[in-house]
């Protein structure tokens, strides 16, 4: 989500704070705290409040210092943002920011198991609790394991992969990120036009599995919906292409950009869409400036959408994308 270790820089920052149009005596949602980038721009940006969401104890845990600075504009809430509209005590909000995936802090400890760039115990759990992308890895079938890192990891050498860490678990166990990352280089070598490691999308694949992460955007975008007051803006950042592609979806069906069904479907079968419950403020997504990814790597797949929400009734829940 953010940068390297020891600077917390929030991707598109003033895009960001910009697209939610913050106003003094405004309400916002900040879905995915992390360090607290985003919150803090919202607070610094006009004399408005914020609730602040994150489903990790310990951000909620650093977020403290930054809520006795803020008094009574900041409340700080441990729980998961598809959950929103429950956990904000108001009818509707004036914005919502998310910024997907894993921030900084988590990547940067190698206790938390997220990164393969330092060895630590092979954990991924955003709240502590559950299973691990260990218990995953070594409790799954190869076919499960194959099936998880193609969807999520949209990993091309996947029942590679998977053959290969069902082969080396039977000898012992994959408990550290280091193994299974050097488990991944030994079947998908690095090609010299690579700019990623080959063990990237297999960790994505587990990390989102772990913590049910796109069921989570799903469910998110949905709450941000029924949230949101007429006119108030949702600003969500995404770093792959699975993110991107469902809040892409999700918001092009909202303001009526959904394609046209083919003519072959009987018409019986059609059912028309809801009155358009956003207006879709990037038809092509903002991406970060070459001075931002210089400066923070992490930086280079980010990209923003944002929407403003119209008077029509939330979508139900079947309508969901």
């Amino acid at each position: 989500m953010t940068t390297a270790a020891s600077v917390h820089a929030p991707v598109l920052l003033n895009e960001v704070v910009s697209g939610l149009a913050v106003r003094d005596g405004g309400l916002y949602v900040d879905g995915t705290f992390g360090a607290g980038g985003y919150t803090a721009a919202i607070l610094a940006a006009a004399n408005c409040k914020v609730w602040a969401i994150d489903r990790d104890p310990d951000a909620i845990a650093r977020g403290r210092d930054l809520a006795a600075r803020h008094g009574a504009r900041l409340t700080l809430v441990e729980g998961r943002f598809a959950d929103m509209d429950r956990l904000v005590s108001a009818p509707a909000v004036d914005g919502v920011a998310l910024d997907l995936g894993v921030s900084s802090p988590q990547l940067d400890q190698a206790a938390r198991g997220f990164s393969f760039r330092f060895d630590g115990p092979l954990d991924m759990r955003m709240e502590r609790e559950g299973p691990t992308a260990a218990d995953i890895v070594n409790g799954e079938s190869e076919a499960r394991l194959a099936d998880i890192i193609f969807h999520l990891g949209e990993e091309r050498k996947a029942r590679r992969i998977a053959r290969a860490i069902v082969t080396a678990r039977t000898t012992r166990p994959i408990l550290r990120t280091g193994e299974l990352a050097s488990l991944v280089r030994g079947v998908v070598p690095a090609a010299p036009q690579d700019k990623i490691d080959p063990a990237t999308r297999t960790f994505q694949a587990l990390r989102l599995h772990v913590n049910g992460e796109l069921e989570q955007l799903d469910g998110g975008l949905a709450a941000a919906e029924r949230l949101l007051a007429p006119g108030g803006r949702l600003a969500v950042v995404s770093f792959h292409s699975l993110e991107d592609r469902r809040v892409k979806n999700f918001l092009r069906a909202r303001a009526g950009q959904a394609p046209r069904p083919s003519r072959h479907v009987p018409q019986a079968a059609l059912r028309k869409a809801p009155p358009t419950s956003f207006r879709d403020l990037t038809r092509r997504p903002l991406r970060p400036a070459d001075a931002e990814t210089a400066a923070n790597p992490r930086a280079r797949s980010a990209r923003l959408r944002l929407a403003e929400r119209t008077d029509a009734a939330p979508w139900p829940v079947l309508e969901a994308v």
